[in-house]
């Protein structure tokens, strides 16, 4: 089902860009936006194709990617509702930096490229929310370097799974229990390395008693052993 203008107006009303805007202004710019649908495993664009607009989740998961010669794929990061994707290009003109995929159906609110330059001159508050929103992704790609660069596999994952611990666990009688949000290959993807060697060091931590592993089902037994073995392995 398409969103007509008003729903279009909520989505972009609930965005970080343009949460400053007044309702009015919010009004004119959805007037001017357009309302598309991605299946899941749908390419929203690839990397290096011609940037012709941004792009504003209504709703589902977007996953934002490189890759490389031989086909392994480094996650940069998972969007979701509410989020903005390929603010950059919009405003240097060059092509896409990365590719964006639909991990679910998704919705998305298209603003061509041209609107939005316009928009940003009659409304400089959004273009420094660019600059906010693209600073915080520099921050988040600086850090994706430093890991990879500085870290062993078993460090980005025990991290990734802390990670995941502190923002979605539940706690039962047996540890900290929770999903991964995709499969051991997304997650090696997030981690810049291989399925096999994600699944093996999953089996280690499990041998060494601080994980429970099913599938894609984690339970943390030992949630200050892990983070001491993080800090033994960082050492």
């Amino acid at each position: 089902m398409s969103l007509d203008r008003t729903d279009l107006s909520f989505v972009l009303q609930r965005t970080a860009l343009f949460s400053t805007l007044t309702p009015e202004e919010i009004r004119l710019l959805a007037a001017r936006a357009l309302d598309k649908h991605f299946t899941k495993g749908e390419l929203l664009f690839s990397e290096g194709e011609r940037c012709n607009g941004l792009h504003v989740i209504a709703s589902g998961r977007v996953r934002i990617f490189k890759t490389s010669l031989g086909g392994r794929e480094q996650i940069l990061a998972v969007n979701t509702s509410g989020e903005t994707v390929a603010e950059l290009p919009v405003f240097d003109g060059g092509p896409y930096p990365a590719s964006a995929m639909a991990l679910d159906d998704v919705e998305i609110v298209f603003i061509s490229q041209q609107i939005f330059q316009t928009f940003c001159m009659e409304y400089p508050q959004v273009a420094l929310k660019v600059l906010a929103v693209v600073g915080s992704r520099l921050r988040r790609l600086v850090d994706i370097i430093e890991e990879l660069s500085f870290t062993t596999i078993r460090e980005r994952l025990i991290s990734a799974l802390l990670r995941m611990a502190e923002s979605q666990g539940v706690t039962t009688s047996r540890g900290v229990e929770f999903q991964l949000p995709g499969s051991h290959q997304e997650l090696a993807s997030q981690l810049g390395t291989v399925r096999e060697l994600v699944s093996r060091n999953l089996m280690r931590l499990q041998a060494e008693g601080l994980l429970e592993v099913d599938a894609r089902q984690i339970v943390v037994k030992n949630l200050k052993g892990l983070r001491a073995s993080l800090q033994q392995t960082s050492a």
